[in-house]
């Protein structure tokens, strides 16, 4: 396919010579051919001339969940990815969320074919374990050479010490990834909410923030004694922005990321009872809201994630104890986090990433594959049903004001416009 981008912004902070000019971009087979301040488009020439039209390389999520297979009613994969392109994201990393777990190569190639041919990649996660039970290590070096960009027991604590040391070792091997979800269980009890003066108030079990740096504390001193890369995936306090921080001025190979809500929204949210707002990690308190957007900036926190977890309505319209934990996050990611951070810091939060699961990061230049979002930074709206493509609608964000619509992706020699 052949197309031509009029007049577009292009927002690209580490390329000073096209960073914020405005061009047209002419793309032929899935190629930048050509980016000039005017272009003519030659005959058969798809033009995309939208209002306000920005560009930046593709964005890239590092923790998507869809349902399929097993959970097809929450969302599938087809749909999921059409969700993925139409928020901006034209690479996203899918959480071992389903019904079987992704537990062996077969599984992984499933998934690999089942995204084939679409406008967004999917980079699937292996579970790190047989079943994501704890117990014996799954086939991670099948599951990498079948296409699994790391290794992760969903929302699950690797509660044996020694099983999370092994599967450290052993990745070396062939420079694998593990996941470790920082939050004790035992620790963790029976809570369902971030303990502080709200799940007092309401009369809801608490979950400290103990539970979270404990875990992170007993991990990274088991990464400092094997080696290897760990990625810490969606810490909620400040003190686990502090652990984080101090090791890696020890050195060591650890990332970690933070959920979009985890940054703006706090437990205060919750005085209603509304079961759109219940997650995991809990929502937690403004001064850890502040802690890690600041670890964020510094880098410390490495990107951010939707942490998009679409669950049916059976799961959340039920008691507050009983409802599912998760909330969608692709569609209001790009508005909410411009709506509080300035346009290059929020691109900056989307782009980032890639590099920490061995994938290739795009460029905006002549020969390069075209792999790019195309957006409006400047539109103001409310967040409402209306903006939901995927299949649930459990998304907390719904009322929130929002700064910035998403026109969608180039990609895959394939366009999607919303």
């Amino acid at each position: 396919m052949n197309m031509l981008l009029k007049s577009a912004k292009i927002v690209s902070p580490e390329n000073k010579a096209l960073h914020l000019k405005k061009r047209d971009i002419l793309i032929k087979k899935g190629i930048i051919e050509k980016i000039a301040a005017t272009i003519e488009p030659p005959p058969g020439t798809k033009v995309i001339d939208k209002e306000n039209l920005h560009v930046s390389v593709g964005w890239f999520d590092s923790g998507v969940s869809f349902g399929e297979p097993g959970f097809e009613e929450r969302e599938t994969i087809a749909n999921g990815l059409h969700v993925a392109s139409c928020s901006g994201f034209t690479d996203i990393v899918l959480n071992p969320n389903t019904k079987p777990l992704p537990d062996t190569s077969s599984d992984i190639v499933f998934l690999k074919e089942r995204s084939k041919g679409k406008t967004t990649n999917l980079h699937p996660l292996g579970s790190l374990t047989k079943h994501s039970e704890g117990v014996d290590l799954a086939e991670l070096f099948d599951m990498h050479n079948a296409g699994a960009v790391a290794f992760y027991d969903f929302k699950r604590q690797v509660s044996n010490p020694n099983l999370l040391k092994l599967a450290l070792l052993y990745a070396q091997n062939f420079d694998g990834l593990v996941f470790s979800f920082p939050q004790d269980v035992q620790i963790k009890g029976k809570g369902i909410v971030h303990e502080g003066e709200v799940s007092t108030s309401l009369g809801l079990k608490g979950i400290p923030a103990l539970a979270e740096e404990l875990q992170i504390s007993r991990d990274l001193f088991i990464l400092e004694y094997t080696g290897g890369k760990l990625h810490i995936p969606t810490i909620s306090t400040a003190n686990s922005v502090k652990l984080i921080a101090n090791a890696k001025k020890k050195g060591l190979d650890v990332s970690c990321s933070v959920a979009a809500h985890n940054l703006l929204f706090t437990d205060e949210h919750l005085t209603e009872f509304d079961t759109r707002f219940k997650v995991s990690p809990p929502l937690r308190s403004k001064s850890d809201n502040k802690a890690l957007q600041k670890g964020l900036k510094d880098g410390i926190v490495d990107f951010v994630t939707t942490d998009h977890n679409p669950i049916d309505i059976e799961e959340k319209r039920v008691e507050f104890d009983n409802a599912m934990d998760g909330t969608l996050g692709l569609e209001s990611a790009f508005g909410t986090l411009n709506q509080h951070f300035n346009l290059d810091d929020t691109i900056s939060f989307l782009t980032k990433g890639r590099d920490r699961f061995g994938l290739e990061r795009p460029k905006i230049k002549e020969g390069e594959k075209a792999c790019l979002t195309l957006f409006d930074p400047d539109s103001e709206y409310t967040f409402g049903e209306d903006d939901i493509l995927s299949t649930s609608k459990n998304s907390m964000f719904l009322g929130s004001p929002m700064k910035g619509i998403v026109y969608g992706v180039v990609n895959n020699d394939q366009i999607t416009i919303r």
